[in-house]
């Protein structure tokens, strides 16, 4: 997918949320746009919640309520155009959960990430053998077939290529919790080559990591959480549970997160510390 060309997940929000705000200037409810459209109000919700792909067709006909200028119906179909192309997370759609394909069209387009991660080795660093390790320790509970974690894995090794090796690279921000270092996936020669690989990345420009360690104050007490932020969408932080996820996009929860994760990373070690305590669980895994 070309960097300019953009991620059709963020189209078809941007295109959602345009078309709210368009209705909402020319002072017509969801119910009163409907009826003059001909629709179901549940139509007009759908499309502006990013539910429904619109049509040509729907798009004009909502520009003409609207009372649209030719500029202004441009810009909306290019977002109907880029929002109706093909992600490269399509390609693993059968194997990943449905919130998780949704989190990956978003990051496509993130220009900062803060990642806060207390339990294992984020999945953007992870090696292949760490990945497999992870993904086989839920098998038993989520049933994943061989097929299955095959496909995780590659999803996994996919998304590290387009995200931290893209000609445009976000900002990533990331705080990892010391136990996530220490917790065993695999033989200690997985462990050993995760910390090795971990280091490594550390090192590019656009990627910040920091530990949490055992002794820090612990600020607060939250889950995994992703930040995404954005160039001309509002921000949206990724949660992820063990059977589902949940996106949260309320202005001040989303506020409440920023601010959680910048006071842990407050009382993180600096990223000079952190490689050398890095260096320190991979001699710690050489046995």
């Amino acid at each position: 997918m070309p960097p300019t060309q953009g991620s059709p997940t963020v189209r078809k929000l941007r295109l959602g949320q345009e078309l709210r705000l368009l209705r909402e200037r020319r002072k017509l409810t969801g119910a009163r746009a409907a009826k003059e459209l001909g629709w179901s109000p549940s139509k007009v919700s759908r499309i502006e919640a990013a539910k429904t792909m619109p049509s040509a067709d729907d798009v004009k006909a909502m520009g003409k309520l609207y009372r649209l200028d030719e500029a202004k119906l441009d810009e909306l179909f290019g977002l109907l155009r880029d929002a109706d192309q093909r992600g490269w997370w399509e390609d693993y759609e059968d194997a990943l959960p449905e919130e998780y394909t949704r989190f990956l069209g978003l990051e496509a387009e993130a220009i900062i990430q803060r990642n806060w991660e207390p339990q294992i080795v984020p999945g953007l660093f992870q090696t292949e053998d760490y990945a497999r390790e992870v993904v086989l320790a839920v098998r038993g509970i989520s049933r994943i077939t061989h097929s299955g974690v095959r496909s995780r894995v590659e999803a996994r090794l996919d998304r590290q290529q387009r995200v931290l090796h893209r000609p445009d690279p976000c900002e990533m921000r990331f705080v990892l919790d010391e136990p996530a270092l220490m917790r065993r996936f695999g033989e200690p020669s997985v462990m050993r080559a995760q910390m090795e690989h971990l280091l490594e990345l550390s090192l590019l420009s656009h990627v910040s990591v920091q530990v949490l360690p055992m002794d820090a104050l612990h600020p607060v007490s939250t889950g995994a959480f992703i930040h995404l932020k954005f160039a001309e969408f509002d921000d949206v932080v990724y949660l992820e549970q063990l059977y589902t996820a949940d996106f949260v996009d309320d202005l001040e929860r989303v506020a409440g997160y920023e601010a959680a994760f910048e006071n842990i990373r407050s009382q993180a070690l600096d990223e000079d510390d952190t490689r050398v305590l890095i260096q320190r669980k991979a001699m710690m895994w050489r046995g």
